[in-house]
């Protein structure tokens, strides 16, 4: 059971940064 939730927070860690690395480019082409 410990290695099920250390890999679903290592999933929702890389959803949360891809989501905001995702956010930064939008950002950027609606400033450009």
């Amino acid at each position: 059971m410990q290695f099920f939730f250390e890999v679903l927070i290592g999933g929702l860690l890389a959803g949360v940064m891809y989501s905001l690395v995702a956010l930064g480019f939008v950002l950027i082409y609606k400033a450009s």
